[in-house]
């Protein structure tokens, strides 16, 4: 990139060199390249320097706007799915930059609420929600007078907003009843890990579901482990990348909040799971979210700490290396300080298109639910560390102010349309395939007051789809 912000200084001192002294040599053979030679270029380059680029003449800024680089452009930033779902006005009025466009400055989401058709899970907050093998699924969690619950109920994902969505009750008892446990998707396989049951006992057992795919037995199979992570509930789990699952954090058995971080690893024989040793951690807390962002990569947002407060810091988990390291994130110095989610706890943290995460709902220190929705983009983040020698950046990022129109916020909030659910917490929720919506099902909500209480509470079984529109 440093070179082509050095081409483009070149350039508007020779006119995309055509005249003029003291250009340089680099300047004068790129301009002597063909247009095809010049794109195969661009196709390369981060976006800030494709616009660079294209402010240098006026035949590097037609280059530059090209309409097949830009559809390249957005597959290879958004991804192929999430573009091809994308709502087609863009590309009718304004050609693919259009596109670019409004994908990266999200601005609104649209709510549908789903008829559910028989059958249904009943009303329920804590359980575990994942989209797996074009079906999603759903197991346990808590519901009204503290009871756990065991049913694991599948249906198909809704392909449109009129359809109305079939429930099938695949399995009840097994594993036990519980809430707050974590369940991650690698590859079609479910792997479940802890929760608590109604008698507040935390659990340490991993359970394994092979048959949501259709491929053998949709039950529950306990899973032999070395070793395993202490009992824990209201922990927070996601997939790690070659087949490896990682936990931080929960409750633990003597009721504080844990602050360690596990890995199991299902392509040893027997399934092991690793303590993960780091130089820093955040720090101990439940009803935080743990997003996989791609490789080896995880979000953790949120949650409620030692002293019970609620938090809103940001931490990347890098496995990437032999060293893996817990590293916080913050907004740059140019995004405003109220431009964030206050803290939360019992929020969801689904991953979308283009590696970001969209945060929805969850309650604050006085348990007051939140109906907001907020996109978090770790790509725009600052790392925060006392280290001399740490990367100051979690993405490379150019200094130059060209093409700051088009960079990426740490923190957006979005505007709401259509039949936007209650406020609601410890609430379920998954990403279709697309990562261009999102389907939320149960949680916490606000019901009738009783006396003495500060607050009322009830449990939901709506499913609500969240759609992300131009």
């Amino acid at each position: 990139m440093d070179m082509v912000m050095k081409w483009s200084q070149n350039e508007k001192e020779t006119e995309c060199g055509r005249g003029g002294g003291g250009g340089g040599a680099a300047t004068s053979e790129l301009s002597l390249l063909g247009s095809d030679q010049v794109l195969a270029i661009l196709y390369y380059l981060p976006v800030q320097a494709v616009i660079s680029f294209g402010l240098t003449c006026h035949r590097f800024r037609q280059l530059a706007e090209t309409d097949a680089l830009w559809a390249y452009i957005c597959t290879r930033e958004w991804g192929s799915m999430a573009v091809q779902a994308w709502p087609a006005v863009g590309k009718e009025r304004g050609g693919w930059k259009r596109v670019y466009r409004q994908m990266l400055f999200l601005k609104t989401v649209s709510w549908h609420r789903f008829h559910q058709e028989d059958l249904w899970p009943t009303q329920r907050a804590s359980h575990s929600m994942v989209a797996v093998a074009g079906k999603v699924a759903v197991y346990g969690g808590g519901c009204a007078g503290g009871r756990h619950l065991d049913d694991t109920w599948v249906a198909p994902l809704p392909s449109q907003i009129g359809d109305g969505v079939g429930w099938q009750q695949i399995c009840v008892g097994i594993p036990s009843g519980r809430f707050g446990q974590s369940c991650t998707v690698v590859q079609e396989a479910l792997v479940m890990f802890g929760g608590i049951n109604d008698k507040g006992t935390r659990q340490c057992d991993t359970w394994v579901n092979l048959g949501i795919s259709g491929h053998g037995s949709s039950s529950w199979q306990l899973l032999e482990v070395v070793s395993s992570p202490p009992s824990r509930g209201a922990h927070s789990g996601c997939y790690g990348g070659d087949k490896k699952v990682v936990i931080y954090g929960g409750i633990g058995s003597d009721g504080l909040r844990l602050g360690d971080t596990w890995m199991l690893d299902l392509a040893e024989s027997p399934a092991t799971w690793h303590e993960v040793i780091t130089p820093v951690a955040p720090m101990p807390r439940s009803g935080h979210t743990l997003t996989w962002i791609g490789g080896k990569r995880m979000v953790l947002f949120g949650g409620r700490g030692t002293h019970f407060e609620v938090l809103n810091d940001v931490w990347v988990l890098d496995m990437e290396d032999d060293f893996p390291s817990w590293v916080e994130l913050r907004a740059c110095e140019l995004q405003p300080v109220q431009d964030a989610p206050v803290p939360r706890a019992g929020h969801s943290a689904t991953l979308i298109f283009g590696g970001r995460i969209l945060i929805y709902g969850g309650e604050d220190a006085r348990r007051f639910r939140k109906g907001d929705v907020w996109v978090l983009d770790p790509s725009a983040g600052v790392q925060i560390c006392s280290s001399s020698s740490c990367i100051p950046n979690f993405s490379q990022r150019s200094d130059n102010s060209i093409g700051n129109k088009l960079a990426r916020r740490f923190w957006k909030k979005l505007k709401q349309w259509g039949q936007p659910p209650s406020k609601r917490s410890f609430h379920g929720a998954c990403a279709l395939d697309s990562g261009h919506s999102i389907l939320v099902f149960g949680g916490m909500v606000d019901g009738e007051i009783m006396p003495a209480a500060t607050a009322g509470l009830d449990f939901d079984s709506e499913l609500y789809m969240l759609q992300l529109v131009p």
